[in-house]
């Protein structure tokens, strides 16, 4: 009987929730202070999601090459509850890590990081979902 009940939790989710990753996708970072904008692609890294910088544009929407394309935006974000995630971000302009947040509701996503007892936060927008 016990093993019968065993078999009925792990296979009804007993051993932890299960959510969808509404951050996976293409998201188009706000223009920053020189109005460049940024195409940021959030991925599955392991049982985390992590965000690279994979295109950048000027203030014209002309793609631009950056010294940060390519480079990871943030990383460990894990969902904490249904499109809510926490883990590590990087702020280019500083060349600083923080502990940040990501909040996802449809196609926006409000970003949030504290150095030291300065936050901030940016609403990304959603330009391609995850295939």
């Amino acid at each position: 009987m016990f093993r019968g009940l065993l078999i009925c939790a792990v296979l009804t989710g007993a051993a932890g929730p299960v959510w969808a990753e509404p951050a996976l996708g293409t998201w188009l970072t706000p223009p920053d202070g020189k109005g460049q904008t940024a195409h940021i692609e959030a991925r599955r890294c392991g049982d985390a999601v992590c965000g690279r910088i994979v295109r950048t544009y000027d203030k014209t929407g002309k793609t631009i090459t950056t010294p940060n394309l390519g480079k990871r935006l943030f990383w460990d974000m894990k969902q904490v509850a249904p499109g809510e995630y926490q883990g590590t971000g990087w702020v280019p302009l500083l060349d600083a890590t923080f502990h940040g947040k990501m909040k996802v509701k449809g196609d926006r996503m409000v970003v949030r990081g504290c150095i030291a007892f300065v936050c901030q936060s940016q609403t990304w927008r959603r330009i391609r979902a995850s295939s």
